[in-house]
């Protein structure tokens, strides 16, 4: 922290964002899809997997799996083997099954557009509900707080809290409306090529002079 940084000086949301916009005018979901069906599945499945890793596996998995009836019948040892490669198969499995039964039994075949619906989905928390709403349907319902936007939002001094829903909740307070879907877009651009959870870029980081976590510059 430099001599002039206070950590108890709040940052400006205006400027942060401003800043972020101008560092990564190209923010946007990093997941390949095509279809509501596809980004619900790829959200799924990239928890506790990187979504390059999600990226590799999606392509012959919504090839095999082209529609919801297919995911819903799958077999479950086979899916399961599909998606071992992104972790915690076992249980992505299951969610993506499950939810995918919900959907053909429940809604029609089609994914929800609501975050009540989509959250009585298997496997489906805030997290994907808010990607999916804010992606698909352009819907800002809250704000998505996946690794990188829960640590950004520490080191930028935005929250003290550890529980994901409990940030969300914070950054709700303090972020307008109108950004809720971008500013996700723009802490995990930043969390994935300059603020990493070890040995942060700090030198290069735009945000550098009003960071109350900056390291080692003057």
């Amino acid at each position: 922290m430099s001599a002039t940084q206070s950590t108890t000086n709040a940052i400006s949301i205006p400027d942060l964002i401003q800043r972020l916009r101008a560092a990564y005018p190209d923010a946007h979901c990093e997941l390949n899809y095509q279809t509501p069906l596809q980004l619900l599945v790829a959200t799924i499945l990239s928890a506790q997997c990187t979504d390059e890793r999600v990226n590799k596996v999606t392509p012959a998995l919504f090839h095999k799996y082209p529609s919801v009836d297919a995911f819903a019948a799958a077999d479950r040892a086979e899916l399961e083997a599909d998606i071992k490669s992104t972790g915690f198969y076992r249980q992505k499995a299951r969610f993506i099954q499950e939810a995918t039964q919900a959907i053909v039994h429940r809604f029609g075949g089609e994914v929800p557009d609501n975050m009540d619906d989509l959250l009585s989905l298997t496997g489906v928390a805030r997290k994907t509900a808010n990607v999916v709403l804010g992606e698909i349907y352009n819907i800002a319902d809250g704000i998505t707080v996946d690794t990188h936007v829960k640590r950004l939002s520490h080191r930028l001094g935005l929250t003290e809290a550890d529980d994901p829903v409990k940030v969300e909740r914070d950054l709700m307070q303090i972020i307008p409306p109108q950004n809720w879907i971008e500013i996700s877009h723009l802490l995990i651009f930043h969390g994935r090529r300059v603020c990493f959870a070890r040995n942060p870029q700090c030198a290069i980081c735009p945000l550098n002079d009003i960071c109350p976590s900056v390291q080692g510059v003057a």
